[in-house]
Parts: C-alpha cells; sequence; structure tokens
C-alpha cells in the first residue's frame, strides 16, 4: 500500500467514477427494458425523474452514486489538511484507507442488497473513521 495519504482519496475518485459509469450501463439497460426512448424524453428531465419508472435495483446505483458525492467531499478536505499540516502518520494512511475499503464496501451493498440495517452499520463504521479523522486533522493544524 502507498504510503501518501492521498492514494486512499484518489482510489475514492476512481470509485466515484465507477459508480456513475455503473449507474449509466443499469439505467439505459433498464429505459431500453422499459421500452423508453431518450429521444422522446421532454427537455431538462432529470435523474430523479426516473425514479417512478424504473426499477429500484436500477435507482439504487444512483443513489449510491450521490451519496459518494456527499459525505466523502469531507474526507477529502480532511486528507488535504494532514498531508498539508504533517498529519500523515500510520494511523492516519491507516483510517484513511479503512474509510474507502468501507465506502466500497457500502456501494457494493446498497447497490445490490441494500438492506438498510447493515447498510447503516458500514456507514456508520467509515464515519467512525471519518470523525478520528476529522479530529486527528484539527489536532495537526492546530499545533
Amino acid at each position: 500500500m502507498s504510503n501518501s495519504l492521498l492514494a486512499p482519496g484518489a482510489i475514492l475518485v476512481l470509485w466515484t467514477l465507477v459508480m456513475l459509469i455503473w449507474t449509466g450501463v443499469t439505467r439505459f439497460r433498464a429505459l431500453a427494458k422499459a421500452g423508453i426512448d431518450l429521444k422522446e424524453a421532454p427537455p431538462g428531465g432529470r435523474g430523479v425523474n426516473l425514479e417512478t419508472i424504473l426499477p429500484p435495483e436500477t435507482n439504487w446505483k444512483s443513489h449510491n452514486y450521490t451519496h459518494l458525492l456527499e459525505q466523502p467531499t469531507i474526507f477529502y478536505a480532511v486528507i488535504v489538511f494532514l498531508q498539508l499540516s504533517g498529519g500523515s502518520t500510520d494511523l492516519t494512511r491507516g483510517l484513511a484507507w479503512a474509510y474507502v475499503v468501507l465506502r466500497i464496501v457500502h456501494s457494493l451493498w446498497q447497490s445490490t442488497v441494500n438492506r438498510i440495517p447493515v447498510r447503516f452499520a458500514i456507514f456508520s463504521l467509515a464515519t467512525l473513521c471519518l470523525l478520528a479523522l476529522s479530529l486527528l486533522a484539527v489536532i495537526a493544524t492546530l499545533g
């Protein structure tokens, strides 16, 4: 594994783009299966308009992609703060990798099985990693 604290962030960015592609592929397949021609769609339509048209399993991927553009933005800032303030340690790198692995597991779970108690547990563990990283970033930037 890399000694760079930024490597987990780069991996999470790549994973987010994988989820975007997975979202697109599953949506286009579901639209084709439903006999919906995008050329006939009214102007200004958005992904949210597909919620009632596409099966839940298709929408799950889109929901997860949206989630990857929410809380992880804090993660990206925190690892940059840590990197710039000299807070890149074995502990912070371990927490950063744990966060990324948990977010990928969360993505796979939400996109395929999507049972909420397990999804919430995975999310909670990732959030605890982010909280610890945030506290360490505060210490590193104030110290």
